[in-house]
Protein backbone atom coordinates (compact mmCIF):
# COMPACT_ATOMS: atom_id res chain seq x y z
CA UNK A 1 0.00 0.00 0.00
CA UNK A 2 1.42 3.52 -1.03
CA UNK A 3 0.67 5.95 2.03
CA UNK A 4 0.68 10.04 1.35
CA UNK A 5 3.49 12.03 2.57
CA UNK A 6 2.96 15.07 4.20
CA UNK A 7 5.71 17.95 4.47
CA UNK A 8 6.32 21.25 6.85
CA UNK A 9 8.99 23.69 6.84
CA UNK A 10 10.19 25.50 9.43
CA UNK A 11 13.15 27.96 9.77
CA UNK A 12 16.20 27.39 11.67
CA UNK A 13 16.98 29.53 14.83
CA UNK A 14 19.51 30.59 17.09
CA UNK A 15 18.26 28.52 19.44
CA UNK A 16 18.52 25.20 17.73
CA UNK A 17 22.21 25.76 17.18
CA UNK A 18 25.39 25.02 18.47
CA UNK A 19 28.77 27.81 19.65
CA UNK A 20 29.16 26.93 15.93
CA UNK A 21 26.16 28.09 14.46
CA UNK A 22 25.01 24.59 13.45
CA UNK A 23 21.94 22.83 14.37
CA UNK A 24 22.68 20.40 17.46
CA UNK A 25 22.41 17.05 16.33
CA UNK A 26 19.54 16.66 19.70
CA UNK A 27 17.38 18.98 17.81
CA UNK A 28 16.51 17.15 14.83
CA UNK A 29 14.15 14.66 17.10
CA UNK A 30 12.56 17.39 17.65
CA UNK A 31 11.81 18.49 14.02
CA UNK A 32 11.26 14.80 13.31
CA UNK A 33 8.08 14.97 16.12
CA UNK A 34 7.03 18.24 14.82
CA UNK A 35 6.93 16.37 11.02
CA UNK A 36 4.97 13.11 12.69
CA UNK A 37 2.47 15.48 14.77
CA UNK A 38 1.22 17.37 11.70
CA UNK A 39 0.82 14.24 9.67
CA UNK A 40 -1.57 12.99 12.08
CA UNK A 41 -3.14 15.98 11.98
CA UNK A 42 -3.61 16.66 8.37
CA UNK A 43 -5.19 13.06 8.67
CA UNK A 44 -7.18 14.06 11.03
CA UNK A 45 -5.77 12.23 14.18
CA UNK A 46 -6.66 13.95 17.31
CA UNK A 47 -3.66 13.14 19.74
CA UNK A 48 -4.98 14.99 22.62
CA UNK A 49 -8.50 12.86 22.28
CA UNK A 50 -6.41 9.26 22.22
CA UNK A 51 -4.36 10.28 25.04
CA UNK A 52 -7.68 11.67 27.15
CA UNK A 53 -8.72 7.60 25.91
CA UNK A 54 -5.38 6.59 27.43
CA UNK A 55 -3.68 5.76 24.35
CA UNK A 56 -0.49 7.27 23.50
CA UNK A 57 2.17 6.82 20.46
CA UNK A 58 5.72 5.98 21.85
CA UNK A 59 8.90 5.88 20.35
CA UNK A 60 10.16 2.40 20.17
CA UNK A 61 13.57 2.84 17.83
CA UNK A 62 14.59 5.69 15.69
CA UNK A 63 17.32 5.36 13.03
CA UNK A 64 19.02 8.38 12.02
CA UNK A 65 21.38 9.31 9.52
CA UNK A 66 23.07 12.66 9.49
CA UNK A 67 24.17 13.89 5.87
CA UNK A 68 24.97 17.84 6.19
CA UNK A 69 24.60 20.22 8.20
CA UNK A 70 21.97 23.00 8.61
CA UNK A 71 22.73 26.59 10.01
CA UNK A 72 21.19 29.29 11.52
CA UNK A 73 17.89 31.06 9.43
CA UNK A 74 18.27 27.77 7.30
CA UNK A 75 14.74 27.10 5.88
CA UNK A 76 14.27 23.46 5.87
CA UNK A 77 12.00 21.17 4.74
CA UNK A 78 10.77 18.56 6.89
CA UNK A 79 8.80 15.46 4.92
CA UNK A 80 7.31 12.30 6.82
CA UNK A 81 5.36 9.33 4.80
CA UNK A 82 4.32 5.41 6.63
CA UNK A 83 5.87 2.60 5.15
CA UNK A 84 4.01 0.37 7.28
CA UNK A 85 1.13 0.28 9.50
CA UNK A 86 1.11 -2.99 11.85
CA UNK A 87 -1.51 -4.13 14.79
CA UNK A 88 0.26 -2.15 17.76
CA UNK A 89 3.12 -0.40 15.61
CA UNK A 90 3.52 2.64 12.83
CA UNK A 91 6.85 2.77 11.11
CA UNK A 92 7.40 6.14 9.59
CA UNK A 93 10.69 7.17 6.97
CA UNK A 94 11.60 11.03 7.55
CA UNK A 95 13.38 13.69 5.34
CA UNK A 96 14.58 16.75 5.67
CA UNK A 97 16.06 18.76 2.72
CA UNK A 98 17.30 22.20 2.69
CA UNK A 99 17.09 23.31 -1.09
CA UNK A 100 16.44 20.08 -2.41
CA UNK A 101 19.22 18.33 -0.92
CA UNK A 102 18.73 15.64 1.99
CA UNK A 103 20.03 16.63 5.31
CA UNK A 104 18.81 13.73 7.27
CA UNK A 105 17.23 10.67 6.71
CA UNK A 106 15.12 8.85 9.74
CA UNK A 107 12.83 5.62 9.92
CA UNK A 108 10.93 5.80 12.96
CA UNK A 109 8.79 3.35 15.01
CA UNK A 110 6.21 4.29 17.18
CA UNK A 111 4.04 2.23 19.45
CA UNK A 112 0.64 2.44 20.54
CA UNK A 113 0.54 1.58 24.03
CA UNK A 114 -2.35 1.98 26.76
CA UNK A 115 -2.60 2.94 30.51
CA UNK A 116 -0.08 0.45 31.22
CA UNK A 117 2.33 1.51 28.85
CA UNK A 118 2.38 -2.06 27.54
CA UNK A 119 1.88 -2.36 23.15
CA UNK A 120 -1.83 -2.18 22.16
CA UNK A 121 -3.70 -2.04 19.06
CA UNK A 122 -3.77 0.94 17.35
CA UNK A 123 -7.78 1.97 17.71
CA UNK A 124 -9.34 1.04 14.42
CA UNK A 125 -11.20 4.77 13.84
CA UNK A 126 -7.04 5.83 13.65
CA UNK A 127 -6.21 3.22 11.80
CA UNK A 128 -8.72 3.88 9.25
CA UNK A 129 -7.97 7.78 8.98
CA UNK A 130 -4.12 6.96 8.25
CA UNK A 131 -5.32 4.15 5.31
CA UNK A 132 -7.09 6.94 4.22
Amino acid sequence: MQFETHCINKRIYYHDTDCGGVVYYANYLKYLEEGRTEYFCNKGVDLRTLSNNNFWFVVKSINVEYKSPVRYQDEIRICTSIDKIGNASIKFHQIITKDDVIVLEANVILVCVGIDFKPSPIPTQIKSSLLK
